[in-house]
């Protein structure tokens, strides 16, 4: 039977129908997939994204973005099962392919959730807060983030082919980037079947996402200076795209995530009757069998103190030993194939070169593998080696055997640990083993100037800890030096990656009509309507109240005292509070506060549902008795999250700016309040 032809996905249609290089599974080394001869008309991608994805993108908001991210998680989530048959053939095991796939999906919807919440309505973030630049307060100046009006490239390595690709896609397309897609080669059948699911879902906006089988051609010449190119893979490759001359003439940014000689270290404290001990046998064994050590985040050094260091290889022996190694679709097989026969090819060099500098404690020579057929699929054995004198053995630190592979290195005191570290020149993440706070208050300072992440593995930690080799949506994935110098996810961080970043001056009402957010000395709309009484739909950002005055007395101060608890001395002990820098007694933080809240809410039943947050709260100077306090409330921000309530009434959220000032018209308290406000339609 003839192998099917793979297909791009370019400008709004599937293209590819005669088949080129075959693609041969992983497990049995039978073909399963072509890929197709056609060339890709790269111009006709490039000007598809811009006049067709990116119109279409920006007729979303942020919010409205981050839903589509949330219905697509969903989608695939429920049409999984189609992409783990797919996923078989790339040598990995369910547990493999549960990272690939539902990992992809979870990125999605982490991502829909953090745009959700950190996001504002419409396409322009305002990083402020706005600064005065002037001394009468009529010239201001802020920061805002606006789509960049380009669209991202994104090339991706073989490893994991879903979760790779959506990783990049989630935050570029929050930004409203369109995207295309390059997935490598080897596995790029899996990527193709996401992209089908995605296609067919009809969730995304048309022009949203291309994908490419096979070579970039010259995609790369026609780029510009408000596109972006990120890249995961080998250093090598990493390097050599970076100095693409078009990307340097146009100064187009440039995004590496690169494979790295990661590193765990096992601090000198733990012995072999500590839980940590085993901790660290279990995580570098992990390391070496997930994805059959196709990791960019692989634990590829295990740096041991010298004493140790004959106790940690016996145990990941042992270890070792009891994995199965063979068809991942039986029942019992803990560790797949490597996902393509060149691949194995690769990995048993750079084992030979590994081993001319280090010895064998286990593997290296073939590898009995379950199943029928797999004989002929592309397995090597789990392969750990042991260097002694490993800071004068530059291989191990320069040589990355993509697999299951990883060597261990004696070392002589926490200062040789963190030498031999630094020897990776630059990593993904490492981790420390240590029950000791003080190591790891040591350790962690000197060893984050050469890593991305790092991971602070004991037994209070092991019980939820995701594992050394675990990129999470929320944190920075990248690392310096050999690493690419690139970052990745990082929450909202990585979304920014993708705006352009303008810094705006002019009078506060200006700043505030672009932003559309109250910068403080805008103009304010002093309505008849209390504020609090509007509904989401009807309020306006800039609408205020100015409140009626309130006098502080002691009585105030013994009372809340009384309430709260809160009896401290600058409150209640005339002399002492004599002795400060403020001569008086004062009235607590939380009073004024409170009393400030008493001026401005209205307490009849209305659309402001709920207070659920504050703030940005500074405490400018203090309130002594007698003292007369006023506030001003505006409305500062309005999200529409497009949620309803368990009524069907809907939502939306506004953030309140509240200045407090004393008689003398001086700022005594500044806050944002946030609030749930219904809508009245």
């Amino acid at each position: 039977m003839t192998a099917p032809v793979l297909q791009s996905y370019i400008a709004g249609r599937w293209l590819g129908s005669e088949g080129a290089q075959t693609l041969r599974s992983a497990v049995n080394g039978r073909p399963v997939y072509r890929t197709h001869a056609e060339a890709i008309d790269f111009a006709e991608a490039v000007e598809h994204a811009r006049r067709v994805g990116l119109p279409n993108l920006l007729k979303l908001d942020f919010q409205q973005r981050a839903q589509r991210l949330k219905a697509l998680a969903k989608y695939l989530n429920e049409h999984k099962e189609q992409l783990y048959a797919v996923s078989a053939h790339t040598g990995a095991t369910r547990a493999d392919s549960w990272i690939d796939i539902e990992g992809g999906a979870g990125t999605l919807f982490a991502y829909a959730s953090m745009g959700s919440n950190e996001l504002p309505s419409g396409n322009l973030v305002h990083e402020g807060p706005a600064m005065p630049l002037g001394k009468k307060g009529g010239f201001a100046g802020t920061h805002i983030l606006v789509p960049r009006g380009g669209l991202a490239v994104h090339i991706n390595a073989f490893n994991f082919p879903v979760w790779g690709l959506l990783e990049k896609f989630a935050p570029s397309f929050l930004a409203g980037m369109p995207c295309i897609g390059k997935p490598a080669t080897a596995t790029s059948y899996l990527t193709e079947a996401a992209v089908r699911l995605i296609v067919q879902s009809g969730i995304l906006p048309e022009g949203s996402l291309q994908l490419v089988i096979g070579g970039t051609g010259d995609l790369l010449d026609r780029l510009g200076g408000a596109d972006v190119v990120t890249f995961t893979g080998s250093a090598d490759t990493a390097a050599k795209l970076r100095v693409h001359p078009n990307l340097v003439r146009h100064s187009v940014p440039f995004n590496a995530e690169a494979d790295s000689l990661n590193c765990a270290i096992l601090a000198p404290d733990v012995t072999p009757d500590d839980e940590e001990f085993d901790l660290f046998v279990k995580e570098v064994a992990r390391e070496m069998t997930v994805k059959a050590g196709q990791k960019c985040t692989a634990i590829r050094r295990a740096i041991v103190p010298r004493e140790r260091i004959d106790a940690v290889a016996e145990a990941l022996r042992a270890r070792l030993a009891k994995v199965t190694v063979g068809d991942p679709a039986l029942e019992g097989v803990r560790m797949g194939a490597l996902a393509s026969h060149a691949q194995l090819v690769d990995v048993a060099e750079r084992v030979a070169q590994l081993r001319q500098g280090a010895e064998l404690v286990v593997g290296g020579e073939g590898c009995a593998t379950v199943g029928e057929g797999t004989a002929e699929g592309a397995f090597f054995a789990p392969t750990l080696l042991l260097a002694r004198d490993a800071l004068n053995n530059s291989a191990v630190h320069d040589i990355e055997a993509f697999g299951p592979v990883s060597t261990l290195m004696a070392y002589d005191g926490v200062d040789e640990a963190l030498a031999l570290a630094a020897r990776g020149s630059g990593s993904l993440v490492g981790t420390l083993v240590t029950r000791d706070p003080a190591i790891a208050a040591r350790v962690i300072p000197v060893a984050a100037a050469m890593h991305g992440r790092l991971l602070v593995l004991d037994r209070e930690a092991a019980a939820e800890s995701t594992g050394h080799g675990s990129p999470l949506p929320a944190l920075k994935h990248g690392g310096p030096g050999r690493a690419g110098g690139g970052e990745e996810l990082g929450g909202v961080r990585a979304v920014k990656h993708y705006l352009q970043r303008a810094a705006v001056q002019g009078s506060p009402t200006m700043l505030a009509a672009i932003t559309g957010e109250h910068v403080r000395g805008a103009k304010v709309t002093d309505t008849p309507q209390h504020p609090f009484r509007k509904y989401f739909e009807e309020l306006q950002v800039g609408d205020s109240l100015l409140t009626h005055r309130r006098t502080v007395t002691e009585a105030d101060i013994v009372n809340f005292g009384g309430v709260s608890g809160d009896y401290f001395y600058m409150h209640f002990d005339e002399i002492a509070a004599k002795q400060t820098q403020f001569g008086q007694r004062i009235a607590h933080g939380y009073f004024v506060l409170s009393a400030a809240a008493g001026l401005f809410v209205s307490p009849a039943p209305g659309p402001v549902l709920a207070n659920y947050g504050l703030d940005t709260l500074r405490f400018v100077k203090p309130v002594a008795i007698g003292d007369t306090i006023q506030a001003r409330l505006t409305a500062k921000r309005k999200i529409d999250r497009n949620k309803t309530d368990d009524k069907g009434v809907g939502q939306g959220v506004v953030a309140w700016d509240v200045e407090v000032k004393n008689q003398h018209g001086e700022l005594v308290a500044s806050y944002d309040i946030l609030t749930l406000v219904a809508k009245r339609g």
